[in-house]
């Protein structure tokens, strides 16, 4: 790994943190793989940040979007070149299989592909006028500097669905990504940086609290995007309320699969095992209910859990591993913790409940994969994130009592049915109060082109991905020209 990974990049130069602090960086598989020193930044880092992509700003804006598309295309040239090296980097720092890995670098290659695209669609329109010899018409400028916080799921694609819309649009960016995945992101950064991208355009600060509070305070900050936990998207948007910082927040999920009495149940089984378990259940989509009609509840469970309890979990660049270890120790506790409460609260343990440890696997963050089923709708693992890979079994008697209890939790990101009648699927997607909806296969995320988004308390602001996330980095304008 190249030294200057490690630091931040301002300004066009990788540069250590001002403090000299740094964060180490641990391969959650194996406690034993160090992957270095990163820099740990505070205000003083972010402030020169900003101040380097408000120096840039004028002069990209300028360029427009056509040109500003070369150097973004140019980007995904390079990183497609270097994939299996960045999907290495993934799976060493974040935790997730080599296949998830891989899988990751190619949605963040369409993801840019899609962004690129819209390079010549992002005109207004024109309009009549209510006077004669008037010329009336509409267009978008970029909001100009903007903060981009990111989370260690995923450090390769949500970053990019941020930057590239963000340099698309002409806005220069600051990017302040998770401190448990500093190395994905400078990968990327250092990408763009090959590509040409002007000094300033892209900036990277790593570090905690202390950057994002900074970026936050910034005055020169004129909009924050966000993906992560409910609690920090909340406190972005009050403490940049009494500036009136625009804010676009991706926050939590609780997500369910409605198993109908209809259901194939084989296809269920394999959506609910994808959503619950794939990336050891860290995606703000998971699946981490199954809301399942009691007339079929015992059969599906008794395919479910045959197939969950055969997992193998084991480290990510292992082939013979089916299920990654989590993030970290913090993680680790807190989904065994609820594995311990939903007992408390009657809910009987099916497959998994602990800790993995088996002769020859290195110290690690690895937890069982848990089906827990006789859960009651309203208890804490029916209604709180857990963010690992442990699924509630949640019963339900019929499809109106199935749409309710999936509907009861104050997220709603995604929303799944499974069922054989047209019927209920589309009352399904009408009722649902989620921001994306499936049927009859696995609910988890959305294509690039169509909007990542959520619904209650999952977001806030315009989606990301899709032609709708250019309204959060870009404001409209309207011109009426007399001649």
């Amino acid at each position: 790994m190249a030294q200057h990974l490690r630091l931040n990049f301002v300004d066009g130069r990788w540069t250590p943190a001002e403090s000299g602090l740094t964060r180490e960086n641990v391969n959650p598989a194996d406690f034993s793989d160090v992957l270095g020193e990163f820099a740990e930044s505070g205000g003083v880092d972010t402030d020169r940040a900003v101040d380097a992509a408000a120096a840039a700003l004028p002069a990209w804006r300028a360029l427009g979007p056509i040109h500003r598309a070369a150097h973004l295309t140019e980007a995904g040239r390079m990183l497609a070149a270097r994939a299996e090296e960045v999907a290495a980097a993934i799976t060493r720092e974040q935790g997730k299989l080599l296949a998830e890995a891989r899988g990751e670098v190619q949605r963040t290659l369409s993801v840019l592909e899609f962004t690129v695209g819209q390079a010549r669609r992002l005109g207004g329109v024109t309009a009549p006028a209510e006077d004669e010899r008037t010329f009336a018409y509409t267009f978008r400028r970029p909001i100009g500097v903007v903060g981009l916080v990111t989370p260690w799921n995923f450090p390769l694609a949500i970053p990019m669905w941020k930057v590239a819309p963000a340099l698309l649009s002409g806005c220069t960016a600051v990017l302040k990504p998770s401190p448990l995945t500093p190395l994905t992101s400078a990968l990327l950064v250092e990408v763009f940086q090959q590509a040409g991208v002007p000094d300033g355009v892209l900036n990277l600060v790593q570090g905690d609290v202390a950057a994002g509070e900074a970026l936050v305070a910034n005055p020169a900050v004129a909009g924050i995007s966000f993906t992560g936990s409910l609690g920090v998207g909340t406190a972005i948007h009050t403490g940049g309320a009494h500036r009136l910082l625009r804010t676009q927040l991706e926050l939590g999920g609780k997500n369910a699969v409605v198993v109908c009495d209809d259901a194939d149940l084989d296809a269920a089984v394999d959506a609910v095992v994808h959503g619950a378990f794939g990336q050891a259940g860290q995606r703000c989509s998971a699946t981490s209910r199954a809301v399942v009609d009691v007339r079929v509840r015992d059969r599906f469970l008794d395919r479910l859990v045959a197939r969950v309890a055969g997992l193998r979990v084991g480290p990510g660049d292992d082939p013979a591993s089916q299920l990654c270890p989590v993030v970290n120790t913090v993680r680790r506790d807190a989904a065994l913790a609820a594995i311990e409460g939903a007992q408390r609260d009657g809910g009987k343990v099916l497959c998994g409940g602990g800790p993995e440890v088996r002769p020859g696997l290195p110290e690690g963050c690895y937890v069982q994969p848990t089906v827990i089923r006789d859960v009651p709708w309203d208890s804490e693992l029916a209604q709180e994130e857990v963010f690992g890979p442990v699924l509630a079994v949640v019963d339900a008697d019929g499809f109106d009592d199935a749409i309710r209890i999936a509907n009861s939790v104050k997220y709603g990101m995604s929303g799944t049915v499974f069922t054989a009648s047209q019927a209920r699927a589309f009352e399904a997607v009408e009722r649902f109060e989620a921001g994306m909806l499936h049927v009859n296969r696995p609910g988890v995320g959305a294509y690039a082109h169509l909007p990542h988004t959520g619904a209650k308390a999952s977001q806030y602001g315009p989606p990301e991905c899709s032609p709708e996330v250019f309204e959060f980095y870009t404001a409209w304008h309207s011109a009426c020209i007399g001649y």
